[in-house]
């Protein structure tokens, strides 16, 4: 199996297996998909390269991520846990890099849930090299006290 574009950036756009999405978008019912190709949006109104996610407002939508696995995706999941602090819900699918830094600075402020098995990504031959985990960032309430 060759697993190179899987742990390189040159392919970013690994788009939502439908049983998972439908899954998760059961539980949350998704308003807006905030990294998304026409092609490859999971709810009507979503964002794409384009439009530039990372500069638009999510909040108070309850948004689907699956961001692009390069670099930037720090940055992403930096914006999901800001837009969550503004009143969005954002549930993000990610790899389960658990000694990154981005990690540790905002997947563990959400709640994490660890899949079973490896994700079959659609477009994709096999199962992706890696262990994925869906964060969930609920919005924050701000603390009012006497």
């Amino acid at each position: 199996m060759n697993t190179d574009a899987m742990f390189s950036s040159e392919r970013m756009d690994w788009a939502t297996p439908p049983d998972l999405f439908a899954k998760l978008n059961a539980e949350f019912h998704f308003t807006l998909d905030v990294c998304a190709l026409p092609e490859n949006a999971k709810v009507s109104r979503f964002f794409s390269p384009a439009d530039d996610g990372l500069s638009r407002a999510w909040a108070p939508d309850v948004c689907w991520m699956n961001p692009p696995y390069g670099r930037a995706i720090g940055t992403w999941m930096r914006r999901a846990y800001e837009e969550s602090c503004a009143g969005a819900t954002v549930v993000c699918l990610i790899p389960s890099r658990t000694d990154t830094a981005w990690w540790h600075d905002y997947a563990m402020k959400g709640e994490i849930r660890f899949l079973r098995g490896r994700v079959k990504f659609m477009g994709a031959q096999h199962s992706a090299p890696f262990p994925s985990a869906v964060v969930i960032f609920k919005p924050q309430i701000p603390q009012i006290h006497p």
